[in-house]
């Protein structure tokens, strides 16, 4: 595998037609790292942080009034003189529409006991229209830009190190505060520090909205502090469940997949600790229920970084062996000072850009080359990047990657010279391949080795749609042409063999498209 094809497709998102072969590989890539632009044409047209947050406010708002009404039609029925015993009968239950997280949805159903009506019926209606709508929208604009904008990219080797990144700090658009903000928090935390300190970027990601509502931090209040000792006071009926409290969510993810790493020293009590100093980082004008209420937060402009002085647990922390004395929201901003710089951390970020340029088993010796460089840098992300590209370990011959569904949907649609992808069909595309953009499912992101990409499901999904993009493409390609324009020096005989015994130049495309060459990096 020549260095050129290596540069193409292992560091970048795979060639273009339309492009030259570079000719000095390290080079090339080198200088995107000078050029790169964080906002492109198509990331600058996707919907506002603004419009996505003030959209999500107002359907809680609807959520609100709606069974405040229903609450009152309720309290109305009750208090009319009924003209004999009502018959028994179960709670009307509402159609389920998606799960949005642990008691994260407004509920869409009617109070135990109530009579059977609409109002759960309606709040379930509005919901299932906001998803449908507005959301489903504004994710579809979100996933377009960034498809569109790695297939034209300039810079792929930037803008798959963005992509690493934002599947680094994953959040998952299945629970319904992010669907519309989770290409929202790759656009705004991560493409913009991609270039800078690790630190920086790991303190936009913690404080950006998608993260603060999909790991509940919005919702987490101190046990000590002052919304906390108001809530501990108030009367709460016998059947209302756990109220509010400390949520451990974001400290612990920060902790293990973030920065530290699992098994890297810090305890239960460490989690516990940091949960206590985050209290109080929130979410401006999405907030619901009692944090919301007690920090002051519902009013303001949706969606930006706040700090609830109210919801803060007072006191001085011990956290991984460190004291933190600082007040507010300085305290949990001292903490993630330390823990980016950590030598766990260095360890847990070179072992994860190791596996991703150099094999699903990591080098031992480009681990330690990377996490030297991490910190004598101080996580300097630019120097990170250089000494992976300086290694010898990510230049061997042989592929040492089985591609994503995301890196070959990109690089099937670079090799075809593709500009744009319409957003429902890329979104349709990424779900049918069986990654769907920004919903990984859980906190840790997608896998990054072959075994979870490469079963024979998944290899005939590929091969239908390869055969869709080859039938649209008609006799236009001709993929023995092509192909020595994709892999430089890197074609096996047996490829270049199956390409000239195609019948038919759809055929040749389609084999192509799902040759071992456009399947691995």
């Amino acid at each position: 595998m020549a260095d050129a094809s290596i540069a193409l497709n292992r560091f970048g998102l795979g060639a273009r037609p339309d492009e030259s072969i570079p000719g000095d590989p390290k080079g090339w890539l080198k200088h995107q790292l000078e050029s790169f632009d964080p906002k492109p044409a198509a990331i600058a047209a996707v919907p506002t942080r603004a419009k996505v947050a003030g959209e999500l406010a107002d359907f809680y708002d609807q959520q609100r009034q709606l069974r405040q009404q229903g609450l009152g039609r309720r309290q109305l029925a009750a208090a009319a003189p009924m003209p004999g015993p009502a018959p028994t009968m179960q709670p009307a239950m509402a159609p389920q529409t998606m799960q949005p997280g642990p008691s994260n949805m407004p509920p869409a159903v009617p109070m135990p006991g109530a009579k059977p009506n609409a109002d759960g019926l309606d709040a379930a209606m509005a919901a299932r229209r906001f998803v449908g709508g507005q959301v489903r929208d504004d994710y579809a604009a979100a996933v377009g830009a960034r498809v569109t904008t790695a297939l034209v990219s300039p810079t792929p080797f930037a803008d798959r190190l963005a992509h690493f990144w934002a599947n680094h700090f994953a959040v998952s658009a299945d629970k319904l505060e992010v669907i519309g903000l989770s290409g929202l928090l790759e656009f705004e935390a991560i493409r913009p520090n991609l270039m800078g300190k690790f630190g920086d970027m790991l303190n936009a990601v913690e404080r950006h909205p998608a993260m603060l509502l999909y790991l509940d931090q919005a919702v987490s209040i101190g046990p000590d502090s002052v919304a906390g000792q108001i809530a501990l006071r108030r009367p709460r009926p016998a059947n209302a469940g756990k109220g509010p409290g400390l949520n451990e969510n974001l400290a612990r993810e920060i902790m293990e997949l973030h920065t530290l790493g699992v098994r890297s020293g810090y305890t239960q009590a460490d989690v516990t600790e940091f949960a206590r100093a985050l209290t109080g980082w929130t979410v401006k004008g999405i907030g619901r229920g009692p944090a919301a209420r007690f920090a002051g937060v519902e009013d303001g402009s949706p969606g930006e970084f706040a700090f609830a002085e109210r919801l803060h647990e007072p006191g001085v922390r011990t956290i991984v062996g460190r004291k933190y004395g600082q007040e507010g929201e300085k305290q949990a901003q001292a903490v993630l000072d330390t823990l980016a710089t950590s030598p766990a951390t260095a360890e847990h970020i070179a072992t994860k850009l190791a596996r991703h340029f150099a094999g699903d088993t990591p080098p031992p010796a480009l681990v330690a080359r990377l996490k030297a460089n991490f910190l004598k840098t101080g996580g300097d992300l630019p120097s990170l990047y250089r000494a992976l590209i300086d290694s010898p370990e990510c230049w061997v011959a042989g592929p040492v990657k089985f591609k994503s569904p995301w890196e070959w949907t990109v690089s099937t649609g670079r090799a075809l010279g593709m500009k744009q992808m319409l957003p429902l069909a890329a979104v349709g595309l990424l779900n049918q391949l069986g990654q769907p953009t920004w919903k990984p499912g859980s906190p840790a992101g997608y896998d990054d080795i072959a075994a979870s990409w490469a079963g024979p499901d998944a290899l005939v999904r590929r091969v239908e749609a390869a055969e869709r993009f080859a039938t649209r493409a008609g006799a236009a390609v001709d993929a023995r042409a092509l192909a020595p324009k994709l892999f430089p020096g890197a074609l096996t005989p047996a490829t270049e063999q199956a390409l000239a015994r195609a019948e038919s130049p759809g055929q040749g495309l389609a084999l192509l498209l799902v040759s071992p060459e456009m399947l691995r990096r």
